[in-house]
């Protein structure tokens, strides 16, 4: 049975910040609130956890997954970031961005493509999502939460409870957030590029997602 935390969207209580963290350290899996919408999430080493994700989101092994990271030098030690994706990715978070980097070996192999070896990045721009990976000290391995044949996220923490409370440890209810697409900028050696454009906005990049170098 799920525990159901209330939590300020905008000024988290701290001491339930700190009791989740404790449910993601023990193997809990949890749904928690971002910019975006709401996500699915559990400790970035915990292949029980991740795989009752893949169960519950019926993903397959070539699903890209996503790092919530809590700032830049987080990032910079699970991917292979180049200058000018650092001065990107730093102009554009906190934000509605997911970036896919090449992914160093810190990051398990059961997370990352396949093929490409790569993996995704967040850094939301969501107080409670922010404080968690604050206070967990480490990446949170995270999906949106899509139910298997929606075309969206469910956006009710209550109605997220009635259908997977049997599946989850923790809901952690910030109130309705309208499920909105991040976008997605991917990066390779002719620079940055939007893979699929969503509710970040990337000003720099031009409209055919192509990278704008100075001089």
């Amino acid at each position: 049975m799920a525990q159901f935390f209330e939590i300020h969207p905008e000024s988290p209580q701290l001491r339930l910040i700190h009791r989740a963290v404790e449910i993601i350290r023990k193997g809990g899996v949890i749904v928690y609130p971002t910019d975006s919408s709401y996500a699915i999430a559990c400790h970035i080493g915990d292949k029980q956890a991740l795989d009752k994700i893949r169960r519950i989101r019926q993903l397959d092994d070539k699903h890209n997954f996503t790092l919530v990271c809590k700032d830049l030098a987080q990032v910079s030690m699970f991917t292979k970031i180049g200058n000018d994706a650092f001065r990107l990715i730093k102009a554009l978070t906190p934000g509605a961005f997911t970036f896919i980097l090449d992914a160093t070996r810190e990051v398990p192999r059961r997370l990352q493509h396949p093929k490409k070896k790569t993996v995704g990045i967040r850094i939301p721009d969501h107080p409670v999502a922010q404080l968690l990976v604050q206070e967990l000290g480490e990446p949170l391995f995270s999906s949106t939460l899509m139910l298997p044949g929606e075309e969206e996220a469910l956006t009710d923490p209550y109605e997220i409870r009635n259908k997977l409370e049997h599946e989850l440890d923790l809901v952690i209810d910030a109130g309705i957030i309208e499920s909105e697409q991040t976008t997605i900028i991917g990066f390779s050696g002719n620079g940055a590029e939007i893979i699929r454009q969503g509710k970040g906005l990337a000003p720099m990049l031009d409209r055919r997602g192509a990278y704008r170098h100075d001089g």
